[in-house]
């Protein structure tokens, strides 16, 4: 199949049609989300299930009264592992969340039956996830607010201390990492029909390399250097330190320059690896099969 003929609505397409498709698609997908009243059960639920195994635990290898915990707090300049586990968590949940929603968002499509005339739409490929993305986002964020207020009022874990401007900083350069890692699986559905595995092993990564439920320092140097790599490494050091340490510019400077630089590079690699993807499938003709 020819992949170079022309597209003549190419012409009319302009930034305002493009961010009004975006919007009809986010609307959409909240009108699908406010059908399933479930799903806004799930908001309160797993905030609080996923780091409670991990709270428990940490109280019970640092005793009744926190004996044992000098040398976490060496490691990570405070002594409330409530807190620093809480944190962690809410942002690894936010990935996972990104992944399944917006990397699964066109095999929902496909299931649905929709992503053939979908892609006939005289709009850009990408605005069909970012469409979806967008209602992601706002759910996430529902997520994080939801999280500090169950921490709050049944643990007592307060977070909204310390250098609240930086840590916001830090959230709003994630924001586009988490989505560009989001596009990018996106892609994977267009090429393999399937993401869960993916999803799966790409989670595990993270919980184990960047430093979830314990500080990196702890890992072997060999997985250091791999979580190195990894940009939610950054994203929760940042956080944590603003939150819990009071850190502010000079401590988290470094962080800060490394996460502006995921947040241009992760939605590029994304939108090339979709594009490249994308070509693919069309010239196979294998865009509607599952």
């Amino acid at each position: 199949m020819d992949t170079h003929i022309a597209e003549p609505w190419r012409a009319g397409r302009s930034l305002a049609t493009e961010l009004r498709a975006v919007l009809m698609i986010a609307r959409k997908e909240w009108m699908i989300f406010r059908r399933y009243p479930s799903w806004v059960i799930a908001l309160f639920i797993w905030p609080v299930l996923m780091p409670l195994a991990y709270i428990f635990t940490a109280q019970a290898l640092g005793g009744p009264g926190g004996e044992s915990l000098t040398r976490f707090q060496q490691l990570t300049g405070t002594r409330d592992y409530a807190a620093f586990i809480v944190l962690g968590s809410i942002l690894w949940m936010w990935l996972n969340m990104t992944l399944w929603d917006v990397g699964m968002y066109l095999r929902n499509e496909q299931m649905h039956g929709t992503l053939e005339s979908n892609w006939l739409c005289p709009t850009w490929r990408v605005s069909l996830i970012l469409g979806g993305a967008l209602t992601k986002l706002l759910v996430s964020v529902a997520f994080i607010l939801i999280s500090l207020l169950e921490f709050r009022v049944l643990l007592g874990v307060h977070l909204l201390a310390g250098n609240v401007g930086l840590a916001l900083l830090a959230l709003l350069l994630t924001i586009p990492i988490v989505h560009g890692i989001g596009i990018a699986f996106a892609s994977l559905v267009l090429r393999f029909k399937e993401a869960n595995a993916m999803v799966f092993l790409v989670r595990g990564i993270f919980m184990i390399f960047c430093g979830i439920t314990f500080p990196v320092a702890v890992l072997p140097g060999w997985m250091q250097v791999i979580a190195a790599v990894l940009p939610l490494t950054y994203a929760i050091h940042a956080v944590r330190a603003a939150l819990l340490a009071n850190a502010g510019w000079a401590e988290l400077s470094a962080d800060l320059l490394v996460l502006g630089a995921y947040a241009i590079a992760a939605p590029l690699l994304g939108y090339i690896l979709f594009g490249i993807v994308e070509r693919g499938a069309r010239r196979r003709g294998d865009l509607g099969q599952y």
